[in-house]
């Protein structure tokens, strides 16, 4: 048979496509507008649906980085499945898309909500995220050789330019769900709710081309049912949407052994205040991204220890790095000579530290403090855009469990602080548990050295946290010393100098620095606060 015999032979017929009036069928030119259209938005909720993963794990487990391998790794493998699974589905294309489209919809719509509740109540994250994103990447990946066929059932067109159509605008709709994703949905709907809107405009999109361009080439039956099945889906992501923040407040509870008394979500972290009464009194407990960052029971032992060593000497000008609760802002102001600038990256946690009625009772309205200038600005950026020096720099940063806060344990990170050190000044670094986390304790004493810092461990018992260390640090030999204008509830000179000692248990570890091209600090913190 020659090309033109084969060339000749006609075209084979859609088994979804029955007769129809061609007058009743809209134009090609805007059926095909139309198809291109709803490319455009699903692979801009495709996207969304793969950011949100990251992100959902990035906010509960820590570590983006895995969180992006992991799925990014498995839905791209997952949509090369689903394209070859859609090759025998081409014979139906209306039909497939249509149920395709929809448990897309469906599914990703919900994907945030079951993640979560699979965090929440059954500890099964990691297993439930990969199945949740190879089946997202399922459905994604049978897209295209799907609205590709019905691409060239509307206007038959050259191989080549019908893939270049089709992924430009592909491409195009991948590049405003990416920037719609932190820029749009999580300001204004967050985790939950945006999954939902999205998955509610997919719905909305596929439906619009079965039931809009492709009508009339449904029997009755089809599209009877998956009419059924289009308004039982958006039916429920409505659903989800109004139950969405009862969801929220039981999943996250369901997280916490205290009752939580205040809760917020924000573009940096999940912040959770706890409040349970004891024999000792109120115990307000504040968490990050669900890491306990102080219990009011004892908070002031981690506090005092970390700001008074390094406030002994000249302390007129103070920095914080991190700290928003206002705390350690707190220590800092029962100097009454000294002043303090302190710089924390996220708003809200600076307006819980004024406004909620407990924190602002901890802190003593130092965040308020006539002599207290709050600063909103991640402090790396904020180290290295001004020139100030400071007699001391407190660095109260979360744990380096999490790329973000990683950062902020580099070589790069300190010789910023040692840069801001006056001459003779005193940074004081937490440094986690040299009981818990040995490795990734001491590979901050040496990151800090590598920054050309002298440095100094010592620990304390605090015991919502057990043993906790931190290092002095200066351009000079640091010694253990307090200077202070009043007693102390828990720290005093006997305590400061056995802080110095540490156990034949948990000697000093030789451990190389971390830095920004590579983060130990976050292999370390991972790998040892796993196993607790």
């Amino acid at each position: 048979m020659t090309a033109t015999d084969d060339s000749a032979q006609p075209e084979p017929e859609l088994t979804d496509f029955p007769v129809a009036d061609d007058a009743a069928r809209p134009s090609a030119r805007w059926s095909r507008a139309a198809l291109l259209a709803v490319v455009f938005v699903c692979a801009a909720c495709g996207l969304v649906y793969e950011l949100a993963l990251v992100s959902l794990g990035s906010f509960l487990i820590g570590n983006t980085a895995t969180q992006a391998s992991i799925v990014l790794a498995v839905m791209v493998f997952a949509m090369g499945i689903g394209s070859l699974a859609a090759k025998p589905l081409q014979s139906r294309p209306i039909v497939t898309f249509a149920a395709i489209e929809l448990a897309l919809a469906l599914l990703g719509g919900l994907s945030v909500m079951a993640l979560y509740a699979a965090f929440a109540y059954l500890a099964l994250y990691t297993p439930a995220l990969v199945v949740v994103a190879f089946v997202l990447g399922v459905l994604i990946g049978a897209e295209i050789p799907l609205l590709m066929v019905l691409l060239q059932r509307i206007r038959r067109q050259d191989a080549g330019s019908a893939v270049a159509d089709m992924f430009a605008v592909d491409y195009i709709g991948a590049l405003v769900g990416g920037l719609c994703f932190p820029f749009l949905l999580l300001p204004l709907f967050g985790q939950l709710e945006g999954a939902l809107v999205v998955g509610l405009v997919n719905a909305a999109a596929g439906s619009f081309l079965v039931f809009g361009v492709f009508r009339h080439d449904l029997s009755g039956p089809a599209r009877a049912v998956l009419g059924v099945a289009a308004v039982s889906v958006i039916a429920a992501l409505i659903a989800g949407m109004v139950f969405a923040d009862r969801f929220e407040v039981t999943a996250r509870q369901a997280m916490f052994r205290d009752p939580i008394v205040a809760a917020e979500r924000t573009p940096y972290q999940d912040i959770v205040i706890t409040e349970r009464t004891t024999p000792l009194g109120p115990d307000t407990r504040l968490y990050l991204n669900g890491d306990l960052q102080f219990s009011s029971i004892d908070e002031y032992r981690y506090h005092e220890s970390l700001v008074h060593p390094a406030m002994a000497g000249t302390h007129q000008r103070v920095l914080v790095l991190g700290g928003g609760d206002g705390l350690a802002l707190r220590e800092v102001l029962r100097y009454p000579d000294a002043s303090a600038t302190l710089v924390e990256l996220d708003p809200e946690m600076i307006r819980l530290g004024r406004q909620d009625e407990r924190l602002a009772r901890l802190n003593e309205g130092s965040l308020d403090d006539p002599r207290s200038t709050v600063i909103t600005a991640d402090a790396f950026s904020w180290l290295r855009e001004n020139s100030g020096v400071f007699d001391v720099i407190i660095v109260d940063m979360p744990d380096p469990d999490e790329s973000s806060t990683a950062k902020l344990y580099s070589t790069e990170f300190y010789s910023l602080v040692g840069a801001h050190l006056a001459d003779g000044g005193r940074a004081v670094i937490q440094a986690g548990s040299p009981y818990f986390a040995p490795k990734s304790f001491w590979c901050i004493g040496a990151t800090a050295a590598s920054a050309g810092l002298r440095t100094l461990p010592y620990h304390v018992d605090v015991p919502s946290f057990g043993d906790w260390g931190y290092f002095l640090a200066g351009d000079t030999e640091p010694q253990l010393a307090l200077d202070l204008p009043a007693p102390l509830r828990f720290l005093d000179q006997a305590e400061l100098t056995a802080a110095s000692v540490f156990p034949a248990d948990r000697p000093p570890l030789d451990m190389p620095p971390s830095t920004l091209m590579d983060p130990r600090i976050l292999r370390y913190a991972q790998s040892e606060w796993a196993v607790y």
